[in-house]
């Protein structure tokens, strides 16, 4: 008796069954069929049998359209795979652009530590995290998420902590979000002009595509590096420039005060008390004689002290009113430079009280 044989056949699938097995649906799958992306199916009978072919075929298919690839493209490497031109090269170079751009880790944050770190978050606001990508959901931990970037997690928190509102927080990050998406779109635009045009003409043989994939990973930096220091760069300009306008804003106001407080010592030389000076909301001093209801307060100055002024500034009282006006706005200078550094001190102080 001859030895039998036994022949494993592959398992057939009506389209019905291949669209629920693969997760297109059957029209993608026969548009498919008509753009020659998938084999024809075998006929049996009066009816389409599709193979596990047909369905791996679909799932790479779906996977390069994930990775941004479009339906002509897909079908040239498709055709080479057929060919027997291979498509180790090509996808290796897939590889390289989709994977990671940061040497973060993912970490795991527990609902109780989000609720410790930023006061108990709503669900609103864990919500927009999702939304955001700042956090993702853990289909076996409805307590945990997952943080993908424990950086921008930690930015959140430091500005959380120096009291921005997490619904402040999301905004900025979405406006960030699209200017930064359009500075990587710049950047993509600038290296395939000038250095990946070549490999992207047609079709790259796996010697070609390995030398590009080596490219890709000798840029990479370059972009977060470019950033970085471009980042460095304005924000410096920009503070000093920022700081510089909100301290003028804040003097102006204090000199105006002063020049205003500085023109009252002519006023009142003229009325034969040199000695004299009204400035805003102070009082005259017991004694003294109550000053007409204008939003102002007869202050006096010692006659030495004056004495010393004429004699730094010049006689006139012209000259002793650019005097005091030039002291007083260096007065109001210092002072606000310190008011700030205080507040600067003390939040820095909160932060490191945090738990």
């Amino acid at each position: 008796m001859g030895e039998e044989r036994r022949v494993t056949e592959q398992p057939g699938y009506r389209i019905e069954d291949l669209a629920h097995h693969s997760g297109a649906t059957v029209r993608t799958i026969r548009a498919y069929l008509d753009r020659g992306l998938l084999p024809k199916p075998e006929r049996r009978g009066r009816a389409n049998v599709y193979r596990d072919t047909h369905l791996a075929r679909l799932r790479q298919i779906g996977g390069l359209l994930d990775r941004g690839y479009t339906l002509a493209s897909i079908k040239e490497l498709l055709d080479a795979w057929d060919t027997g031109r291979g498509l180790g090269g090509v996808l290796g170079l897939v590889a390289e652009v989709d994977g990671p751009w940061s040497d973060e880790r993912p970490t795991r944050v527990s609902r109780a530590e989000l609720a410790e770190t930023f006061g108990g978050p709503d669900d609103s606001a864990l919500e927009e995290a999702v939304e955001l990508g700042v956090l993702e959901r853990l289909p076996d931990a409805p307590d945990a998420f997952l943080a993908p970037s424990p950086q921008l997690l930690d930015v959140a928190s430091e500005l959380h902590a120096a009291g921005v509102p997490l619904n402040a927080v999301s905004a900025h990050l979405r406006e960030l979000r699209a200017q930064v998406e359009h500075i990587a779109g710049r950047f993509l635009d600038f290296t395939t002009e000038h250095v990946f045009r070549p490999y992207l003409d047609h079709l790259p043989s796996d010697e070609v595509a390995a030398q590009a994939a080596a490219l890709v990973r000798k840029l990479r930096p370059l972009a977060r590096q470019t950033v970085d220091a471009e980042l460095a760069r304005a924000m410096r300009s920009v503070a000093v420039r920022h700081l510089r306008s909100h301290l003028a804003d804040v003097s102006a106001a204090g000199a105006a005060g002063a020049v205003e407080a500085a023109d009252a010592v002519g006023a009142a030389g003229s009325d034969g008390d040199p000695e004299g000076l009204r400035s805003t909301g102070e009082s005259s001093g017991p004694g003294s004689p109550a000053a007409p209801d204008d939003g102002w307060a007869e202050v006096r100055l010692p006659s030495a002290t004056v004495r010393e002024v004429r004699a730094l500034a010049g006689p006139g009282d012209q000259d002793v009113s650019a005097f005091i006006a030039a002291a007083a706005e260096r007065e109001v200078r210092a002072r606000t430079m310190d008011a700030l550094a205080s507040r600067r001190r003390q939040r820095q102080r909160s932060a490191s009280q945090l738990p």
